[in-house]
């Protein structure tokens, strides 16, 4: 028997997937024009499923804080934060973190799915009970696994089965911990965050809150849902990822509690790995600079997410969730999906495919994220390709309806 035998049923269906078109999973950007441009198999693309939901992996402050300090600082610290991994960078950018968020303290994280990891294995043990939504990120569903708490899935942004769950399991001896998303990142749909808050109150649970695709983008000051809900003071911790809105890698968590920085002991995940490059820390600080002073950022993805949302509703795209940061397009099956993500790639539209287990509810996606460096150009084009896209797909449809 050989060690990779357990994966002939996935080997087989990524087979076929390759059988196809392109690769997916191992898509590589030759040459990139901008935040939203490159060049893909040799072909000039417009970029629609990067996450750089600002634009600003590009923006010339950033790019020079990065580049002095690597000049300064180096390549990399070598070292995890509780060894010699500990930077003034570092520092800086958690007192940062913690003053645009409102909260008392940040802790910095190599990954945003290590912020995961961490805060929740740290926050619950084998005595407690998560409660998370069932559409629940990977990091999440690996932070609960590491932390050994029993785990509660409740129905997707469903507040009504989050009480009745919390009913059912008081947790003798342990603390309850409720599990959401901001801005889910398959559909695009935004938490009922201030029905679920009042839910975790009436039960005397804690509420982490995971902002990663959020931030920066909802409310007046772009700290995320909780913030444009106004119900940032019923959220117990926050979880957020440097990988999006502030275009870097790395990730963090905040909090009023005044116990939360013990987290820094006893989360496995921030203890035992290297920290963050300075060059990143400065690159992140600069970006959180730029996402306060410039809101008209925000203005505009809002702007660009409107517009690209009218105009695949015109074509008649099944869209999952209302105009926001991420567009998700829902088609009856795998095969329709796969062939309008390759036929889009030739078309010079990079979007993202999303096919199960990965995607809420077995659905099959094509999944759209929007930037506030899209220009008004580049939309164009982009409406035009998923024009001739829908056209096609129509004529691939019409002889199976006569059948």
């Amino acid at each position: 028997m050989d060690i990779f035998d357990k994966y002939e049923t996935l080997a087989a269906r990524r087979a076929e997937l390759l059988g196809a078109g392109a690769d997916p999973f191992d898509l590589e950007i030759e040459e990139l024009f901008g935040p939203c441009e490159a060049t893909i198999r040799g072909r000039r693309t417009i970029l629609l499923g990067t996450n750089n939901y600002l634009g600003l992996t590009f923006d010339p402050a950033c790019i020079e804080a990065g580049c002095a300090a690597l000049r300064r600082f180096g390549t990399g610290t070598t070292g995890s934060r509780i060894a010699n991994g500990t930077y003034g960078g570092h520092k800086a950018l958690e007192a940062e973190i913690a003053a645009f968020m409102g909260r008392r303290a940040a802790i910095v994280f190599t990954t945003g799915y290590q912020a995961n990891l961490a805060t929740i294995a740290g926050l619950a043990g084998p005595k407690d009970t998560i409660f998370v939504d069932s559409d629940w990120h990977a990091s999440i569903f690996d932070g609960c696994r590491l932390s050994g708490a029993t785990v509660v899935r409740f129905r997707h942004n469903d507040p009504d089965d989050l009480d009745r769950r919390l009913e059912r399991n008081p947790t003798p001896g342990g603390i309850r911990l409720v599990i959401v998303e901001g801005l889910y990142s398959m559909l695009g749909d935004v938490a009922r965050l201030a029905e679920i808050a009042a839910v975790k109150k009436r039960h005397g649970a804690f509420l982490l809150l995971d902002e990663a695709h959020s931030m920066g983008v909802f409310g007046e000051r772009g700290r995320g849902v909780a913030e444009a809900l106004g119900v940032e003071a019923e959220i117990d911790f926050i979880v957020g990822t440097f990988s999006k809105s502030l275009g870097a890698i790395g990730g963090f968590a905040v909090s009023d509690h005044p116990r939360f920085e013990l987290l820094r002991v006893a989360a496995r995940p921030y203890m035992f790995t290297a920290s963050p490059g300075p060059a990143t820390i400065a690159t992140v600080r600069a970006a959180l600079a730029q996402i306060v002073a410039r809101p008209e950022l925000r203005a505009r993805i809002w702007a660009n997410a409107e517009r690209i949302h009218a105009g695949l509703a015109a074509l008649n795209f099944a869209l999952a969730a209302p105009p926001g940061p991420i567009l998700s397009i829902r088609l009856p099956d795998e095969r329709t999906t796969v062939f309008a993500w390759n036929r889009l790639l030739e078309l010079g539209v990079y979007v993202n495919l999303a096919l199960p287990p990965g995607t809420p509810g077995g659905v099959c996606l094509l999944r759209c994220s929007v930037s506030a460096a899209h220009t008004d150009a580049q939309i164009d084009t982009v409406l035009e390709r998923f024009a001739t896209l829908a056209a096609e797909l129509q004529r691939l449809a019409a002889p199976i309806a006569a059948e």
